[in-house]
């Protein structure tokens, strides 16, 4: 049997409910995608579940909790040339990684593609849809779509070369909000970016609230200022969170867990390309972008 174009790796922790929900949809794929589930060091009893009940799902087991880079070693272990990307509450509409192979085959620069979301057990779309369709950065005459610097993790497909060359995940912003200093990387190395509203995916998140998850994304935010944004901007961006710390207690830990991992971030920065640096300039004063 040819082996299919498109691969599937999903990283998950302590979800295994969740996780053979999401396995069972995925390998009832027409496309019948190779599928890799990488475990960030889970308690519970997901690597049983796996083995057990999905057979033909091959698990990366990491001996520690890797956040988002957890996709950077499936990305590595898997051998299609293209990674669609996967949460344990999350799986692609039937067709869509047919979809996608065709667009990467089609446009040799494409370097990511995201996708339409569609969230819970009524389909309804995901705010981020709209931002990433009226993106203002337009289209260009080698890519499908508009152009974007920011995708959902859990609904995005990546060129396996291009993913590596860009350096995948970065470590220093663990999970959260990571998305974008990856959409940097790829186009700070000439790859395209865009979206793609007719490749769908489905995303079923617990609605339980996610303690401290606005302090994390506002803390990578900054840090990826930092990372690779100009001097002037970060400082601003550091000056806004420290006025909000004043009064806000999840501006006070983003700012605080910022502030430690900044050296880090220092001896690792590189500043945007001028145009990708204008593009990005172009989207922080797009209507529904987030901060």
């Amino acid at each position: 049997m040819t082996q299919a174009p498109v691969g599937i790796v999903i990283a998950t922790r302590n979800r295994s409910g969740s996780l053979a929900e999401t396995l069972s949809r995925l390998c009832a794929l027409p496309e019948r995608p190779p599928v890799l589930v990488v475990d960030n060091a889970s308690t519970d009893d997901t690597r049983t579940m796996v083995a057990r009940d999905f057979p033909q799902v091959r698990v990366l087991a990491l001996p520690f909790n890797r956040g988002a880079l957890a996709r950077n070693h499936g990305v590595r272990a898997l051998d299609t040339p293209y990674v669609a990307f996967s949460d344990d509450d999350s799986w692609w509409a039937p067709g869509a990684l047919d979809r996608a192979a065709r667009l990467f085959d089609a446009y040799p620069r494409l370097g990511l593609l995201a996708a339409r979301t569609l969230v819970g057990p009524d389909g309804a779309p995901d705010p981020l849809n709209d931002v990433l369709a009226d993106s203002p950065l337009g289209t260009a005459t080698d890519l499908p779509g508009p152009q974007v610097l920011g995708f959902l993790g859990c609904a995005a497909v990546a060129r396996r070369s291009a993913y590596l060359e860009a350096g995948g995940y970065h470590q220093l912003l663990f999970l959260g909000g990571e998305e974008t200093l990856l959409a940097y990387d790829l186009a700070a190395r000439g790859w395209g970016v865009t979206h793609c509203p007719d490749l769908i995916a489905h995303h079923h998140p617990d609605p339980a609230p996610r303690t401290h998850r606005r302090a994390v994304m506002r803390r990578n935010a900054l840090l990826t200022a930092w990372l690779r944004r100009p001097l002037p901007y970060a400082l601003a961006r550091t000056r806004d969170l420290a006025a909000a710390a004043r009064h806000d207690g999840q501006a006070l830990r983003a700012l605080r867990e910022a502030l430690v991992r900044l050296p880090t971030a220092l001896h690792a920065r590189k500043a945007l390309p001028p145009d990708v640096e204008r593009a990005a300039r172009l989207l922080d004063r797009a209507p529904g972008v987030p901060a």
